[in-house]
């Protein structure tokens, strides 16, 4: 069945569509309860300092409990869950009371199995297309829950930090390149990711006396840069501040958006590295190549 993987490009790609699909489902939970887990921990840690004792609360987690229609509690049933294909078969409406579901499930269900299809068409069958079918799915995570909270969890961003760091010593024993990358350029890449955005921090800070942006965006590209490696880092934060200056502009254009008013960078950092993780190598060599054309 592997060597049908290996030698059947259609078949893989659909397979990781497929795949990605079910994730998207799995990402859909994790983008919701991530935040509602954090803020339980908070609120725990915050009564026990202040000496209260805590009421028992019932378990939740990512997977209990059983995920249920926000408005009335209704269970959703396995043939209801369904990525995509359930959501479109309900009209997307709760099947027990009528109320409208939200478009973003079925299309953070779609982008994952997009996403996931692409990887496995770029990098075909091999521990390198795992490697950036991982990445590529906490990337998804971590910008929608970057979007609704402005936060980066550490739950999500250090084991990030730790999967690449730990799969560039497998590489290096192994020969699996493109992806992960070496250890030395893994170790540079993660301290010079943190630094760098944390010496922008620090300069801003000081020059305005406002904070510019949040640790977690410090994280996450240190966290790019483990997987990337060192040299990918400057068309990653190029990148994502075009970007992210582009829609901020436009958002104030169209919405009357205020200037001071606070704008997640995650989602940014995280289209960023996803397309840098794809193309990054071509495009570099394809900038350096018109200095080299020019002289």
């Amino acid at each position: 069945m592997l060597e049908l993987f290996a030698t059947s490009a259609p078949l893989l790609i659909g397979s990781c569509l497929l795949l990605g699909l079910l994730i998207g489902s799995f990402l859909n939970v994790v983008v919701h309860r991530v935040p509602l887990m954090l803020e339980r921990d908070w609120r725990a840690q915050c009564a026990e300092l202040a000496g209260l004792s805590s009421s028992s609360t019932p378990a939740f987690n990512l997977v209990t409990p059983r995920s249920a229609c926000p408005a009335c509690k209704a269970p959703i049933t396995a043939l209801q869950n369904i990525p995509v294909i359930s959501w479109l078969a309900l009209k997307g409406r709760c099947a027990a009371c009528g109320v409208e579901i939200s478009a973003r499930y079925p299309l953070i269900e779609l982008l994952t199995g997009v996403l996931s299809a692409l990887v496995a068409w770029k990098f075909g069958y091999g521990w390198p297309m795992l490697a950036a079918l991982v990445l590529t799915w906490f990337l998804i995570a971590l910008a929608f829950i970057d979007l609704d909270t402005q936060l980066l969890p550490d739950s999500l961003t250090l084991p990030l930090v730790w999967i690449g760091l730990g799969l560039s010593l497998f590489v290096a024993s192994k020969g699996l390149a493109p992806l992960p990358v070496d250890p030395r350029s893994s170790i540079i890449g993660g301290l010079a990711g943190y630094l760098s955005l944390w010496s922008v921090y620090q300069l801003f800070k000081l020059v305005t006396g406002k904070e510019g942006m949040g640790y977690g965006d410090f994280k996450l590209l240190a966290a790019l840069g483990t997987w990337l490696g060192w040299q990918m880092l400057l068309p990653i934060v190029l990148m994502s501040a075009l970007v992210g200056a582009v829609v901020g502009v436009a958002l104030m254009l169209r919405f009357g958006r205020e200037r001071q008013a606070p704008m997640a960078f995650g989602p940014y950092l995280a289209a960023a590295g996803w397309i840098t993780m794809m193309f990054g190598h071509e495009l570099v060599d394809g900038y350096l190549g018109l200095f080299r054309s020019a002289g």
